[in-house]
This record gives C-alpha cells, structure tokens and sequence, in this order.
C-alpha cells in the first residue's frame, strides 16, 4: 500500500515521503519472510539516492539520523558493495565528526555534527551485519561457549 514506484513511502497517504525502514532487518534475521526480498531490495536502491557526506538521513523531513537504524538498515543490503555504500559514510561520521565526544547515534549527515546522544549501548550495533551471516556469528558462539579467545 506505500509503493510510490521507487520507494515505499513514510505515510501512506504522503506520496514523495519516504524513510528508513531499517527494522526490516528483523524479518531478514530472523528468517520471518513477512516481507519479499524485492521491498529491501528497492529500498536500498533508493536510498544510495539520498545519501548525504555523513550518512542516510532517518526520512525525507530532517538530515539527521541514528548511527544504528543505518547499521540496521545497511545488513538488508543483499551484496557487499550495497552494505558498504551506506555503511562508509557511517564510519565517515564516526572517524571525522567534528563534535568530539564518546561515539554518538544521533547526528547530521551533513556536516557529521552531533544532533543529541552519546555513548548510549545502541552502538552495539556496529555488529549487526555479523548476525546476517550465520557461519561468522556460529564461529564467535562456538569460542565463547569453549572459552578459547582469538
């Protein structure tokens, strides 16, 4: 019902709007198949579209945006290069933000500017993508459940 050609919209009666749908990443993980691989795969398309220095805006009302929705939202990515094109300009932020406090999640993509938050647990999320793939997070399970270290 949010198909607006390109993209799935932010509201369904907004046509132009759009967002990060970056909890999608729960259906990928955890294998629910509520949602066909052609919605993330639009998704993601569309937004390499709207990328700023510093990252992909939350939606289409502000420039900022949360440095875990766009982890989240990267892992839908079905290729490495689609991963990498909106995960660099978050590890852009995290590596030349201005604003020079413990790692934040809530930023400008357009100057890289802390918007609020900092050293919050949310920033975890730099490991999401290791649970999209299952022999990497299987390998990190088996050394913690032995105790062997790497």
């Amino acid at each position: 019902m949010a198909d607006d050609g390109d993209h799935y919209r932010l509201a369904f009666d907004k046509p132009g709007t759009w967002s990060q749908k970056y909890n999608l990443v729960w259906d990928k993980l955890l294998r629910l198949d509520l949602f066909a691989p052609a919605v993330a795969r639009k998704e993601i398309a569309y937004y390499k579209t709207k990328q700023n220095a510093f990252g992909l805006p939350l939606d289409n009302r502000s420039t900022y945006t949360k440095l875990d929705w766009i982890l989240w939202t990267a892992t839908l990515a079905d290729n490495p290069s689609d991963f990498a094109a909106l995960a660099e300009p978050a590890y852009r932020f995290a590596h030349e933000s201005p604003t020079r406090v413990p790692l934040s999640d809530w930023y400008w993509t357009t100057d890289g500017k802390q918007r609020g938050f900092q050293a919050r647990s949310v920033v975890v999320v730099v490991f999401i993508k290791m649970l999209a793939d299952p022999r990497l997070w299987q390998k990190w399970r088996n050394r913690a459940k032995d105790g062997s270290r790497p």
